[in-house]
């Protein structure tokens, strides 16, 4: 969430932000200001009432101690108690009405971000790799891997639905392949720990990432255990299936106080992730694109508030440090103010080239949320020689998403012949093949 108070101070420039987003200030903040305001004067008036009344309780003990009458002072206090509980509740009400406000306002756009209204209003950062030439018409990796009898789109049609798929032979263990690969990479040269969290998450997690409150939810796979979700009820006991690891392990340190000294905290996990796509129906039917179920490999950092653009880009070069070993020409992209996820202040994306389908796409978003998330959360840290702990930022993105990695590879190293060539640093962990062919047995 923004912080309270820097909305109350700043509400022109919070109004020209969400502007810059392609909202409406109105629609979004509502009567912030007079909300706000009623609720305050109810808090002081609350505060000069409970004074008075703390008054009159020491008047009367004296003048009972005394034997005089205190019939007086006592029909004071219960009309005031009647004041106090009737301010309570307009403090609590909108307090309640301040608290929804602000869940649903999205992260502020850090300075740096462009303003644009969609996708095309994204800013080309830089561009890397050659994209590679063929002497014949390259396919997309449905048609490579179909044919080569690794993906398999229709068994898993029946098995689960449409947008799953099956991976049989070397094409299941490409996927093996390149998780170990990113997991080696970001542990060994990168400086991340490793960490298995659990697929399942409940709702307070999804709250303090920022996929609730439920304009979100219907994007997630909610389990039935409790029932069905209850808007703004955020449980600890529900379950729901994770779109992504960044959910598990940013919340592992929720309403936790580190140490500065403990900063910056990086961890990678692989994870399945499982998403309900909901309003990409019609778009990218084919392949691979937009799955329900799909692997990745997430960076998550905690970092003090100092360090996070700094560690904002370190984060970025390591998922692009995945596509260079890999030889996969790719572009960074700064997303513009319209396009931005939710819960980020920037954003960078990195397409991938390919060849079969002649375009770029997304496979990494690598995201400053700054204080946003840990707001929610209640993620803190001390500062060294301090009293006080105050929110950290946190940082995440994808190092990288595994289905995509791998299309990437079918499409960029597709022979005349229909095989895949390997990729030199993932020949080890191929045991050894430098080629994807036909799998035996497969029909």
């Amino acid at each position: 969430m923004i912080d309270l108070a820097f909305v109350r101070g700043n509400l022109a420039l919070v109004e020209e932000k969400l502007r810059a987003r392609g909202m409406d200030p109105a629609a979004a903040l509502g009567n912030f200001a007079a909300i706000d305001r009623e609720r305050r004067d109810a808090i002081t008036q609350l505060e000069t009432l409970k004074a008075q009344r703390n008054k009159l309780t020491e008047e009367i003990a004296k003048l009972r101690k005394s034997g005089a009458d205190a019939s007086a002072q006592t029909e004071q206090t219960r009309v005031l108690k009647t004041e106090v509980e009737s301010l309570e509740t307009v403090a609590m009400t909108t307090d309640e009405r301040l608290r929804e406000i602000m869940q649903t306002l999205p992260n502020l756009p850090q300075d740096s971000v462009p303003v644009g209204k969609d996708e095309h209003g994204n800013r080309e950062e830089k561009v890397w790799g050659e994209q590679p030439k063929f002497d014949f018409t390259p396919k997309p990796h449905w048609e490579l891997g179909e044919a080569l009898g690794i993906l398999d789109f229709n068994r898993a049609a029946k098995i689960s639905g449409a947008r799953f798929v099956v991976h049989f032979g070397q094409g299941a263990r490409l996927e093996r392949a390149l998780a170990n690969f990113m997991l080696d990479l970001h542990t060994r040269e990168h400086g991340y720990t490793e960490v298995l969290p659990p697929s399942l998450v409940n709702s307070k997690s999804l709250f303090g990432t920022g996929q609730l409150p439920t304009k979100f939810a219907e994007d997630l796979f909610h389990c039935d255990d409790k029932g069905p979700y209850q808007t703004g009820v955020y449980q600890d006991n529900d379950h729901w299936l994770i779109p992504t690891a960044e959910v598990p392990v940013t919340n592992l340190y929720r309403d936790e106080v580190l140490e500065e000294a403990q900063l910056p905290i990086s961890f990678c996990a692989y994870t399945p992730c499982f998403r309900g796509e909901a309003g990409s129906y019609g778009k990218d039917v084919r392949g691979m694109i937009r799955q329900h179920q799909f692997q990745k490999v997430e960076l998550v950092k905690f970092v003090p508030p100092e360090r996070s653009n700094d560690e904002h880009e370190k984060l970025t070069r390591n998922a692009e440090t995945v596509l260079e070993k890999l030889g996969l020409p790719y572009r960074r992209m700064l997303l513009c103010t319209g396009d931005m996820g939710f819960a980020s202040s920037k954003t960078y994306d990195l397409e991938v080239w390919l060849p079969g389908q002649n375009l770029y796409r997304e496979i990494s978003s690598c995201s400053n949320f700054e204080a946003f998330q840990a707001r929610r959360a209640n993620i803190r840290f001390r500062p060294a020689g301090a009293k006080k702990s105050e929110f950290l930022h946190t940082l995440n993105g994808s190092g990288l998403a595994i289905g995509r990695t791998y299309l990437a590879i079918l499409e960029n190293y597709q022979q005349a012949d229909g095989t895949i060539k390997i990729p030199d640093v993932l020949v080890p962990y191929m045991n050894g093949d430098t080629i994807i062919g036909k799998q035996q047995g497969r029909s």
